[in-house]
């Protein structure tokens, strides 16, 4: 007698939830909170909204990941929607332009430098999705998605954006640089150089020299917090019996939250440290039911 096992058709809506990535969105989410802080706060409402209209963007910039990806998951990642024929490219291309154009709408509608900044935003998504697997410095076009949304954030505060947001988005975005540099060697493999992954410490290294008085002890504390993180994430890469960049990755786009945190030297309210500690334990709850990348 043969035995076999059936295989249950995926979900549409779990395949949905897998095309956009959400387990990512706590750290779209904290990059909001860091730039809108950094940008001199002002009403939850207004920092609702704009976390609604990112979110909006950020999903639909990952259906389009896919929908551009295709022949490369074919060939590497069989697993993906596309490939697997859970979903077809076209209704990918359909709900990724959807979901871009309302985030656009959204923050379009919320002033006119945030709508300046989301439509750049808005061509730094699609440009990275359409060549990112074309060109070696991918990693500085997906840097430059989460530092101009550090922008956008701040831009509908009270203050606008401010010097320190400008030099903790760089910061932000130089850890993405070094994120992404792994990334490239998920699916691929390949030898590992160290030397790009140093740049994963460049938010640490700005908050030493950026805070004094009361926000110093904050900020040497969550620097301990980050960099032991970042360790930790690291090892599954350079110094497992079997490397596993994926892992490594998964950790480190969580720490995104504590980059976050990290910016804000854990300053303003308890309140929000209590927000960014909560985004930081949902991106890693969500990792167990959707991946990461």
């Amino acid at each position: 007698m043969l035995f076999y096992t059936r295989t249950e058709p995926t979900p549409y809506w779990r395949t949905l939830l897998t095309l956009g990535r959400v387990s990512n969105l706590p750290t779209v989410w904290s990059n909001c909170l860091a730039g809108w802080l950094l940008g001199g706060g002002g009403t939850v409402w207004m920092l609702v909204v704009i976390c609604l209209g990112a979110t909006c963007l950020y999903v639909g910039g990952m259906f389009l990941n896919d929908a551009f990806d295709v022949e490369f998951d074919r060939q590497y990642r069989r697993e993906r929607p596309i490939p697997s024929e859970q979903i077809t490219l076209e209704e990918v291309w359909r709900w990724g332009f959807a979901w871009l154009g309302a985030g656009t709408v959204i923050l379009v509608l919320v002033g006119k430098s945030t709508g300046v900044f989301a439509a750049i935003l808005l061509v730094c998504i699609v440009l990275y999705d359409a060549i990112h697997k074309l060109i070696a410095f991918s990693p500085i076009l997906m840097s430059a998605c989460r530092f101009f949304l550090y922008l956008l954030a701040a831009s509908a505060a009270l203050q606008g954006v401010s010097g320190l947001a400008v030099w903790a988005g760089l910061a932000l975005a130089a850890y993405i640089i070094g994120l992404s540099y792994l990334a490239r060697h998920e699916s691929t493999g390949g030898t590992l150089d160290f030397w790009p992954v140093c740049l994963l410490a460049a938010p640490i290294l700005l908050a030493l020299l950026a805070n004094a008085e009361r926000y110093r002890l904050p900020a040497y504390l969550l620097s301990a917090i980050l960099g032991l993180w970042i360790a930790r994430c690291l090892r599954y890469a350079f110094f497992a019996a079997e490397p596993n960049p994926g892992r490594s990755v998964a950790g480190l786009l969580a720490g995104i939250v504590l980059v976050d945190w990290l910016a804000v030297a854990g300053g303003h309210t308890t309140w929000t440290s209590i927000a960014f500690a909560l985004l930081f334990v949902t991106a890693l709850i969500f990792q167990r039911f959707v991946p990461a990348t």
